[in-house]
């Protein structure tokens, strides 16, 4: 079974925007569709694509019986980290 996500759904959660365009790593130059307000806008149809392909991953290596942490140690993904692992009965790391 192949698992994808929607555009809509990635653009509906806000996964377009990125940090503040002068704090950035120009290695991701490529996946940067522009700057809104001093915001990076990340390129949706890239981030489907490299989205997908890490659910296919994880998919397999669940189906394998392999552990899968979960890691969101910023305070915004905190809580939804904790959220998702605990239903997906994997182990995370929320804090430094």
């Amino acid at each position: 079974m192949a698992v994808t996500t929607d555009l809509k759904q990635l653009l509906e959660s806000g996964a377009h925007f990125g940090h503040q365009a002068r704090r950035w790593n120009p290695k991701m130059s490529e996946y940067v569709y522009g700057v809104s307000e001093g915001v990076h806008v990340f390129d949706l149809i890239k981030t489907k694509v490299a989205f997908d392909e890490a659910l296919e991953f994880l998919s397999k290596a669940a189906g394998e019986g392999k552990k899968i942490i979960f890691l969101g140690t910023k305070k915004q993904a905190k809580e939804k980290t904790q959220e998702v692992a605990l239903q997906a009965e994997c182990f995370y790391v929320i804090e430094r």
